[in-house]
């Protein structure tokens, strides 16, 4: 696996990752400052999360089979696009009909519509899941970026749109439903327009196999990820939906900002690692670097910051998702410190071992909620950092022994990253001590406070020889090459 190929796709994933997220970015800080109030977005939020827990088994291992299968035929690609469109609008018509008991289990007639409109929009997924999967697998996050950005501004532009309009939450759904148009449209223009016809289902043992495994894990990702916002919905209100979504909401997008981008990198990268036959131990080390790195001191930032952030971001309103925002920040840590946990050991054939371990995170998850919902949004924020905690313990022994790590290499990064970590946010805290508390905090002292964090963290990197910050110099490397490259290019027209 080349370096500097990795590198090269890796700027164009953090360019889709960055343009999407500024463009979502300033749509949700308009829409919650404005236009969506918290219990319109809690609306949303249990319809999307209630359609979304069974619509998310559409891929089927679908994208992973194509980035992953060692020796992908054009008969192949065909089979895993008819099996995709067969289970994919299979679950989509089931989201369909799931909308009904939605509204009837939550006893509000508003939901109806919201889920019927979120649910439609799944009918148009598949065809866009092999197109996309084949970019990646090629590497060519050039076009991953133009489906991405495409599918976020479609979501602004109509969200926003009707919003101004006054249809609330129905803005969202609507916009919802335009970001996956869209995501169809432009992969299937990369592409160059591909349908599953003829239909093939032959030889699909191998992807049927994948796809169990896929789905239980979509199962236990999806239940994970959205019974915060069911559980919350039924036991207290939309009002107090609402308020849990903004602020795990700005989390994950925040987490995603800084270490989402080169995810659908490693995949790729990591298959041409075990087809070569060699060992994954010291690139999944450099992967640990990088996340924990530059995500452990981004999330503990963010919870510093929870109360002025959403202040300035959200307004009054929406003061009650700061408490919040501090935990589930704190909770991003404990995710990103074992990456790759659902995409590694299906690479080297530990499905089952996957599927047991999903099983037993996302049962103690629901645990942890139906204990903490009772006592009120702070308590159920506060279970996700105890999730996080047992997730760690689960994935963190099954991935070293999957990629042989002895636990002194692991807890090495680790250490190194704390530090990073801890002389980011020391000067932020400092000024809470010395001159204004978080509440009373100014503008001048929060942008003196994280320069100078981000300054701190950058010479702590530099100083314990983090392995982080050999991956950023080399990456700004690259970047300037192909900067000169194309200048050079465009000089000699």
């Amino acid at each position: 696996m080349s370096a500097m190929s990795v590198r090269t796709a890796a700027i164009w994933a953090i360019t889709s990752q960055y343009t999407s997220f500024a463009i979502q970015f300033v749509t949700s800080v308009v829409l919650a400052r404005w236009y969506i109030d918290p219990a319109e977005l809690g609306l949303f939020s249990i319809a999307f999360a209630a359609i979304t827990l069974v619509a998310f088994l559409q891929d089927f291992g679908v994208a992973r089979y194509i980035a992953g299968e060692r020796d992908l035929t054009d008969e192949k690609i065909q089979t895993a696009f008819t099996l995709s469109i067969a289970v994919a609008w299979t679950v989509a018509f089931a989201s369909i009909l799931l909308a009904w008991p939605v509204s009837w289990f939550y006893d509000d007639q508003r939901l109806l519509p919201l889920a019927l409109v979120i649910a439609s929009s799944y009918l148009l997924v598949p065809l866009a899941i092999v197109p996309q999967a084949l970019c990646q697998r090629r590497m060519d996050f050039k076009s991953n970026t133009m489906i991405e950005v495409g599918a976020a501004a479609a979501n602004a532009a109509v969200a926003l749109t009707l919003a101004v309009r006054g249809h609330g939450a129905m803005a969202l759904a609507w916009g919802a439903f335009a970001q996956q148009g869209a995501r169809m449209l432009v992969s299937q223009w990369r592409a160059g327009g591909m349908l599953p016809w003829p239909l093939r289902l032959k030889n699909t043992a191998p992807i049927v196999a994948l796809g169990g495994t896929n789905t239980v894990q979509a199962v236990c990702s999806s239940i994970t990820a959205r019974a915060p916002e069911l559980l919350v919905g039924r036991i207290l209100n939309e009002v107090a939906v609402g308020l849990f979504a903004r602020a795990s909401g700005l989390a994950l997008q925040l987490r995603l900002l800084v270490s989402g981008a080169v995810t659908g990198v490693f995949y790729p990268a990591f298959r041409k690692v075990r087809d070569e036959g060699q060992p994954l131990g010291p690139p999944y080390l450099r992967v640990v670097a990088a996340y924990t790195g530059i995500t452990w001191p981004a999330m503990a930032g963010i919870a510093v910051l929870a109360a002025p952030l959403v202040d300035l971001l959200y307004g009054p309103r929406w003061a009650d998702a700061a408490p919040l925002l501090i935990w589930v920040a704190l909770s991003q840590l404990c995710y990103v410190a074992v990456p790759l946990n659902g995409d590694l050991p299906i690479l080297v054939g530990q499905m089952p071992k996957l599927v047991r371990y999903n099983i037993y995170e996302t049962i103690a998850s629901v645990l942890l909620l139906a204990l903490a919902a009772p006592f009120g949004l702070v308590w159920v924020a506060a279970s996700r950092v105890a999730h996080g905690i047992y997730w760690i313990a689960v994935y963190a022994p099954f991935l070293r022994e999957i990629v042989d790590l002895r636990w002194s290499a692991l807890l090495k990064v680790w250490g190194k990253s704390l530090a990073g970590t801890l002389a980011a946010i020391l000067p932020l805290l400092a000024s809470y001590v010395w001159w204004a508390g978080p509440a009373e905090a100014g503008l001048g002292q929060l942008g003196l406070g994280v320069a100078a964090g981000v300054t701190c963290w950058l010479a702590t990197l530099a100083l314990i020889r983090h392995p982080l910050f050999g991956e950023i110099t080399a990456l700004l490397a690259d970047a300037r090459a192909v900067l000169a490259v194309r200048q050079a290019a465009k000089g000699s027209r």
